[in-house]
């Protein structure tokens, strides 16, 4: 059986669990002394480790060993999505996790009708840290709102490559598939785009994508476009 995975603030030689990862170790695992884990602090390590014991609030575990974690991509990609209604959002952070992606932004376009609030980028940051440890990942992908298209765009300028999805691109103004290097991508919300923003993201080194003939839902389009890049990066093959 695969050992338990935990993000922890910090590794130490005794390292203690706490909060919501303390309460699923101990009410759901039941983990007790003697059981192995794996703990993640987020910089693409992992630690084994075993629990040592239990105090009140905590899991107390030794680190026996470490090693790097061998599921993080070697390109950086970055996701820029527009903000979904409903549960949405939710499920195209969980997916571009579990397709590597190394950062997240959540944006508000001039069409979407959803928003966003502190709750809201905590309950992504909590989906993303589960599918992380779900797909054997040993960094969680970090999440970031912008107000509004421009800052989103604007926070890319150290990638090489960046490519915008528009629904109302009649062709592609670059390839995907002999893509090199870091990346940053863009997929709008149910809304989708107008020739403004179309035309922000030009102006900043954006190229314009289509991503085929039919008009696809925007949770199906950040998937889509993901696992095309990911794939022309070598990372499903």
């Amino acid at each position: 059986m695969t050992p338990r995975r935990f993000f922890v603030d910090a590794i130490a030689p005794e390292t203690r669990l706490t909060g919501e990862e303390y309460v699923h170790a101990k009410n759901v695992l039941r983990l007790k002394e003697g059981d192995e884990a794996v703990l993640l602090d987020g910089s693409g390590k992992e630690y084994d480790a075993v629990v040592r014991r239990a105090e009140k609030g905590a899991l107390v575990f030794g680190v026996v060993g470490e090693r790097p974690g061998d599921k993080e991509p070697s390109a950086r990609v970055k996701l820029l999505a527009g903000a979904l209604k409903g549960d949405k959002t939710e499920l195209v952070v969980q997916k571009a996790t579990e397709l590597g992606v190394f950062e997240i932004g959540i944006f508000s376009g001039r069409y979407c009708a959803a928003y966003m609030n502190e709750n809201k980028l905590a309950r992504l940051g909590k989906v993303a840290r589960e599918a992380a440890k779900q797909c054997l990942r040993s960094r969680v992908p970090r999440i970031t709102y912008y107000d509004g298209l421009v800052p989103a765009l604007e926070s890319c300028q150290g990638y090489k490559n960046k490519r915008f999805a528009c629904e109302f691109a009649k062709e592609s103004e670059a390839e995907l598939f002999s893509l090199q290097g870091d990346c940053a991508l863009v997929v709008g919300s149910e809304g989708g785009f107008c020739e403004e923003e179309f035309a922000a993201a030009r102006a900043r080194g954006f190229a314009g994508i289509t991503l085929g003939k039919r008009i696809l839902r925007a949770e199906t389009a950040s998937v889509a476009f993901l696992s095309v890049v990911m794939y022309a990066l070598g990372e499903l093959k």
